[in-house]
């Protein structure tokens, strides 16, 4: 029964009303920008099916990924604080409030506890006990690696608000979770629940689904503005042209979090390659970026510290600043960037 329950309901009632009034909603469904095929070319399920489940053993870290342990409950003040929990999930520490983005501490991307889905061994040092009090929980889109039915359940009674992309609240409030604290944002809508900190969602170019029906939530980048501070917190995207539109709508920004990891050929419309992380990063006009959607999972059949060496040596090709934290080191907007190669030492490069 718990299984049936985390794969979540698609929106029903008045949410679906509302939806079905939204620009980006068409044919029953959510569509991107841009054409996007989820699989590329004439993608065999079986072949592709047997791929994964004989992945390379260069999928998995030889070692256990490095980590620091950080006091969550006592992150300094002043600039914008940021730490890195793997993956797309992070904690952000701005005008005294507390962000999470995206959370996944329950050690699988997926409703089912198979092998495939397992975080990587020591990427998992940080779970529920070890967050503050969360002033907002900002959930992406509703894909499992980003949307953690355990995660979620966990935080509801500690977590004052959150903030997601429209139809995404159809699984919260099947799951239970008191509405009055949820807001739902259309792309380009904006919301101030945080006093000082400004919300806005923007276009990403991806799908979303947690059963067979896909596209029936939408998927969001988003915008977090203050008086002193923007930062872009990318989700999940392909590549494409709303990210110079962004940058030129809403930034530069200081901070640019952007996936970079568990591409493929055959997905290349919906994941970025490292060198599109990249590019996009400039479209926005960020003054730095911080790749992510790596070191915790293997979703996909690149070795596990690609996507971070391609980011790395094209960042230096384009003259990019980047910072590369650990899980758990404190990353401090404007001030300190972490920048160690730590992956090389797992492999004794």
């Amino acid at each position: 029964m718990a299984l049936l329950k985390s794969m979540g309901k698609n929106p029903w009632g008045e949410r679906l009303k509302k939806i079905q009034k939204s620009t980006n909603y068409k044919n029953d469904i959510f569509q991107n920008q841009s054409i996007t095929a989820v699989m590329e070319g004439k993608g065999d399920f079986f072949k592709t099916m047997k791929k994964f489940l004989n992945k390379p053993s260069t999928v998995i870290p030889p070692a256990s990924i490095p980590s620091i342990k950080t006091d969550l409950k006592k992150l300094p003040d002043g600039a914008p604080v940021l730490v890195w929990f793997g993956h797309s999930s992070y904690l952000l520490k701005i005008d005294g409030k507390h962000i999470l983005v995206d959370p996944v501490f329950s050690g699988y991307a997926s409703p089912f506890k198979i092998e495939s889905a397992k975080n990587f061994e020591g990427s998992n040092v940080y779970g529920v006990e070890d967050m503050p009090p969360i002033d907002l929980l900002l959930i992406t889109h509703d894909h499992y690696d980003h949307c953690d039915y355990k995660t979620i359940k966990k935080l509801q009674h500690t977590s004052k608000h959150i903030v997601t992309s429209l139809g995404v609240g159809s699984h919260l409030e099947y799951w239970g979770i008191d509405m009055n604290k949820v807001t739902e944002l259309d792309w380009h809508e904006s919301t101030m629940r945080l006093e000082g900190i400004h919300l806005t969602a923007a276009p990403a170019r991806h799908f979303s689904g947690r059963g067979f029906k896909r596209a029936k939530t939408l998927w969001s980048s988003f915008i977090l503005k203050t008086n002193d501070y923007a930062l872009y917190l990318g989700g999940d995207s392909g590549y494409d042209n709303h990210f110079k539109a962004i940058g030129a709508q809403y930034g530069p920004f200081d901070l640019a979090i952007l996936e970079s990891g568990q591409y493929n050929e055959a997905w290349k419309s919906i994941h970025m390659m490292p060198e599109e992380t990249v590019q996009a990063s400039l479209d926005l006009k960020a003054q730095r970026l911080l790749p992510v959607h790596w070191g915790k999972f293997s979703l996909s059949l690149h070795p596990w510290d690609e996507p971070i060496k391609r980011v790395v040596k094209k960042a230096a090709e384009l003259n990019v600043q980047i910072t590369t934290p650990r899980i758990g080191e404190l990353l401090i907007v404007g001030e300190k960037y972490p920048m160690e190669r730590w992956w090389e030492g797992l492999s004794g490069i």
